[in-house]
């Protein structure tokens, strides 16, 4: 099954992403478990999180340092809303 596109996607305060997919699905992902060590720990600062943004024309989520979550991730284990 081809994944739908990402078309929004909104950092949470509470280290979620509201993810928006092409195919009208609403889903929420939890980041909490990926924020640790140096790399992912950015995540943690509330406006760098916010940051987040769609690349590769809705493939994929990536954080301006280079930090992303692979699309197959995002999907099979966020929640629909």
């Amino acid at each position: 099954m081809k994944r739908p596109d990402i078309v929004s996607v909104v950092g949470k305060p509470d280290k979620t992403l509201e993810l928006q997919y092409s195919n009208g699905e609403k889903r929420i992902f939890d980041v909490k478990p990926y924020i640790e060590g140096s790399w992912f720990g950015e995540l943690n600062d509330d406006t760098y999180f916010k940051s987040v943004h769609i690349i590769n024309n809705g493939k994929g989520i990536e954080w301006s340092n280079g930090q992303d979550i692979a699309p197959h991730e995002l999907y099979e284990l966020s929640i629909l809303l």
